[in-house]
């Protein structure tokens, strides 16, 4: 069943008044349950492609549709209700509020959408035992590591269980072994739940994992492939 759908997608932005073309006729379809990554150098159009599947920027002209629905026609409500009870998002920059704990963080999509202190608590510390990061529950942003925030991130964005996880540049700033241990948590909650995986990344650790690899080029698809667990093993 289709999760993700765009229709010749174009991207402009305006850099100092000189046109820049980020996408150029992006048409794709990803399916629930896909463990894709588009990959691409820097500059491919890979961060501005995930925004617009994750309903956070609007295409300059085609159509992004989410579960057969045309983003577009939704109000600006709408679009973060959307965002708020499907999908589940994992910057390159972490985005943890500064203020709050690691725990405080985890609970606050759940805060926002109304479950009771209780659950929020129980859910959050269930997670950060199943990351590995039980230890950080009282801890803000800047007494963690790198990695540490991002397993933060990345517990906020599942402890929900939304339909689909957009992670732009996941391992980033990780080194090989907690990149690795990243990857395998997600993969296993694909497998396990269902949940649909997008990756942007030009990171091979990432690529190899992906079971979908869309290439982008200069804002266009110039390969588009599923990998089969055949082929992995033969690598």
């Amino acid at each position: 069943m289709e999760i993700v759908r765009t229709e010749q997608v174009e991207k402009i932005y305006q850099d100092n008044g000189v046109p820049v073309h980020a996408l150029k006729g992006i048409t794709l379809s990803i399916s629930r349950g896909e463990f894709t990554v588009i990959a691409g150098p820097s500059g491919s159009g890979k961060t501005t492609l995930l925004n617009l599947i994750g309903a956070l920027d609007k295409p300059t002209s085609g159509k992004v549709f989410i579960e057969g629905e045309d983003i577009a026609q939704k109000s600006r409500n709408e679009l973060g209700a959307l965002r708020l009870h499907k999908i589940g998002f994992v910057f390159q920059a972490y985005n943890l509020i500064p203020v709050l704990s690691a725990m405080e963080n985890i609970e606050f999509t759940m805060m926002l959408l109304g479950i009771e202190e209780k659950e929020r608590r129980e859910r959050a510390l269930s997670i950060m035992e199943e990351l590995g990061i039980a230890e950080l529950a009282n801890k803000r942003p800047n007494e963690m590591s790198g990695g540490q925030q991002q397993r933060v991130a990345v517990a906020r964005a599942i402890v929900t269980n939304p339909a689909m996880v957009l992670a732009d540049e996941p391992t980033a700033n990780l080194d090989s072994a907690t990149g690795s241990s990243l990857m395998d948590l997600m993969e296993r909650l694909n497998l396990e739940k269902g949940t649909t995986f997008i990756f942007s990344s030009h990171d091979p650790l990432v690529m190899e994992r992906g079971r979908r690899l869309i290439h982008l080029r200069d804002g266009k698809i110039i390969d588009d492939k599923m990998v089969s667990e055949a082929a992995k093993n033969t690598e």
